[in-house]
């Protein structure tokens, strides 16, 4: 079995949700929490260093998959052509524990009924009998995908395997390269201290912010999206998680 594989580039991806619309358009998927592309997004740092993340995830269809291990039924399997992990709906009784055991949460349910039956990204493997590509790699207007065999991806792209908040790899050995982000340069020069005093006072808005601490320091729970979260507890905490206007 020759184990095909994702490639994905974060210093592309801006979150622009076209993959995870292309997945849903292919696999006729209704718009709502069955995402089997998934679209995160989050902040890290503060005025004027923030930085803006983006991580555009379906199944890494691992090489040691663990959702198949825990699964009673044997529903879930690994195809032999492409190493694609595959779910038999026939066979599935919605019990989540493959959803449990997943270190990624890419086990997908289309409502959080307890007999709901799991479905997933399948590596678009009616594609790839074509000789087509995967719908979610083919659809990004920034290629910030790539895809094949995971041994000529490590060639070309590396083997790093996570990026900051993502599980470790060795549990699973994700088919699932990352190049993380490279380190952030300032393009044009400018007085930071200048920057906040100007937006301090914005005219008939008044008084913006009391003084440039109110930049830096926030209760706890003022940034909604603070860190990259793949688990959710509910199909509404997944949707206010990656929540966009489409998918």
């Amino acid at each position: 079995m020759t184990q095909y594989g994702f490639f994905f580039d974060m210093n592309r991806c801006y979150a622009c949700q076209a993959c995870s619309i292309a997945c849903k358009d292919w696999n006729d998927i209704e718009p709502g929490a069955e995402k089997w592309m998934t679209v995160y997004e989050w902040e890290t740092g503060t005025f004027p260093n923030i930085r803006l993340h983006a991580l555009a995830f379906p199944c890494a269809h691992c090489e040691d998959p663990v959702c198949a291990k825990v699964c009673p039924n044997g529903a879930i399997y690994k195809e032999d052509e492409f190493g694609a992990v595959l779910v038999d709906q026939d066979k599935c009784e919605g019990c989540r524990k493959c959803y449990d055991a997943c270190p990624y949460g890419a086990p997908k349910f289309a409502t959080d009924e307890p007999d709901c039956k799991m479905s997933k990204c399948t590596m678009c493997v009616d594609r790839l009998a074509e000789g087509m590509q995967p719908a979610c790699t083919m659809t990004c207007p920034l290629r910030a995908f790539g895809f094949g065999p995971l041994d000529e991806l490590i060639e070309k792209y590396g083997d790093v395997r996570y990026c900051e908040g993502m599980p470790s790899p060795e549990a699973t050995k994700p088919a699932f390269l990352i190049w993380n982000p490279r380190e952030k340069k300032q393009l044009l020069p400018y007085d930071v201290d200048e920057a906040i005093a100007l937006n301090q006072q914005r005219g008939d808005l008044g008084t913006m912010f009391e003084s440039p601490e109110d930049l830096t320091t926030f209760d706890e729970g003022t940034i909604g999206r603070d860190g990259l979260k793949m688990k959710h507890a509910s199909n509404i905490e997944l949707m206010r998680a990656t929540r966009n206007d489409m998918a």
